[in-house]
């Protein structure tokens, strides 16, 4: 029999201190729930919006894609993606601006806004509540939806309580499925913690469960990156947030900015923007935080009007929404590429070259992803009937939400997904653990 140094007490002790910290660690950082993610949030001013606003996007999507791609091919030169997928990505795109153009829109007191007069603002705010409660009863909002009010900083925080407290009690105490509140231009977590304590407020005297209002900060100031403690103020804002905030949003230009990068170098893929959204990938990974990227300001639109171009004019034309296109979609790729699957669309004409460059990515990964996840639950079937511990689950997991993020956006079918040998029930699960324990107990 082996002989041991440790004690049966001490080695107990030891134990159950390293299970304590693992079971912090667990609930510091629970990981991806697999829960569906918008790929992206589209902005439009409070004062426009209308009970089919994304209906009408995907209309204005639909009528850019037929004028300046009419067919595959163009398409896919437009947005620099292999011709390969020409086909595929061109009929899913279209498909998906007739079914669901928008996944996720916000109703923007902020930018997209302006500064109005008190009475103008707060008409605005109750129309736009009037217009999504009509919306809801039509079944023509997006799956996602929210309100970005103004910042807390300076002087717009009574405004900026005020049209959200007018906002949410014309709604008469029925939110929208996926509802967020959008903070912008956060300079301290005791602004989130300060619009947390306004929500614990309103949902009482609003008849809604207690909880029910979520948010998510825009990280726009280089302060929030790093403040004057020397710290990252990121993981501040998620404890100042007390379990409500759902997403963190980058804000390009406002960044940039603040960085003193002019205007005409400010760009989604300057260093400086990789930086910053590298530390939210570090602040917030494992933490059930989705993050969003920003917005590609140039946009899409022709340079010539008119009925009566010449075929010069509307060469012209073509050429400058494809070189829109292309800026368009490689800001997405690299979105992609660097683990941010959402970011902000500002133009109807935008909505074809996001999923035309999100749809082309998935299915260029779909061949080697099938395969190394197909390979990756065997492996990992096989230790967990041996009786190992099998600790790689975050990995397998994150194999998984790739198929789960293409197949929720329509990149990819369901049963393209099934060739990674999963079964239809697994893979609806959306659980890399829950589909080992369904093969062990299938073995067993």
């Amino acid at each position: 029999m082996a002989h041991t140094s440790l004690s049966d007490s001490a080695l107990r002790e030891l134990t159950a201190r390293l299970k304590r910290a693992q079971e912090q660690f667990a609930k510091n950082y629970p990981g991806e729930a697999g829960t569906r993610q918008p790929v992206h949030t589209v902005y439009g001013g409070a004062q426009l919006f209308k009970s089919d606003t994304t209906k009408k996007l995907g209309e204005l999507a639909l009528k850019a894609m037929s004028q300046y791609a009419p067919n595959a091919t163009a398409f896919a030169e437009g947005i620099g993606i292999d011709l390969a997928l020409a086909d595929r990505v061109h009929a899913r795109v279209q498909e998906k601006l007739k079914r669901e153009a928008v996944e996720d829109f916000r109703i923007d007191f902020e930018d997209g806004y302006g500064i109005r007069a008190d009475a103008e603002e707060d008409g605005h705010a109750a129309q736009a509540a009037g217009e999504l409660a009509k919306g809801m009863g039509a079944a023509t909002i997006s799956p996602f939806i929210g309100i970005r009010i103004k910042s807390f900083s300076g002087e717009l925080a009574a405004r900026s309580l005020r049209t959200l407290d007018i906002f949410l009690t014309a709604l008469g105490g029925k939110l929208p499925a996926n509802f967020v509140v959008t903070l912008p231009k956060i300079t301290s977590p005791e602004q989130v913690a300060a619009l947390i304590d306004a929500f614990e407020a309103l949902e009482p005297k609003l008849g809604l469960p207690r909880g029910s209002l979520k948010m998510e900060p825009m990280i726009e100031v280089t302060q929030t990156i790093l403040d004057t403690n020397g710290t990252s103020m990121l993981p501040k804002l998620l404890r100042a947030a007390r379990g409500r905030m759902v997403a963190a949003h980058f804000g390009t230009y406002d960044y940039t900015a603040s960085c003193n990068i002019t205007a005409a170098y400010q760009s989604m893929r300057h260093p400086a923007c990789d930086f910053a959204k590298h530390m939210m990938q570090v602040a917030y990974a494992g933490a059930g935080i989705w993050l969003s990227d920003g917005a590609t300001t140039i946009m899409p639109v022709p340079v010539h009007r008119g009925d009566s171009l010449t075929d010069e004019q509307k060469r012209d034309n073509q050429r400058a929404v494809h070189s829109a296109w292309r800026l368009h979609a490689d800001d997405v790729r690299h979105s992609l590429v660097n683990g941010y699957y959402q970011g902000w669309d500002l133009h109807p004409a935008q909505l074809p070259s996001r999923y035309g460059a999100a749809y082309g990515f998935f299915l260029k990964g779909l061949a080697a992803a099938s395969e190394r996840l197909k390979n990756f639950v065997s492996k990992a079937a096989q230790a967990t009937l041996q009786g190992d511990v099998f600790d790689d689950a975050a990995t397998g997991q994150g194999l998984l939400n790739f198929f789960l993020r293409g197949v929720n956006c329509g990149a990819l079918t369901e049963q393209e997904a099934l060739a990674t040998g999963l079964t239809l029930d697994e893979f609806r699960g959306r659980s890399f653990l829950k589909i080992l324990e369904n093969r062990r107990r299938q073995k067993t």
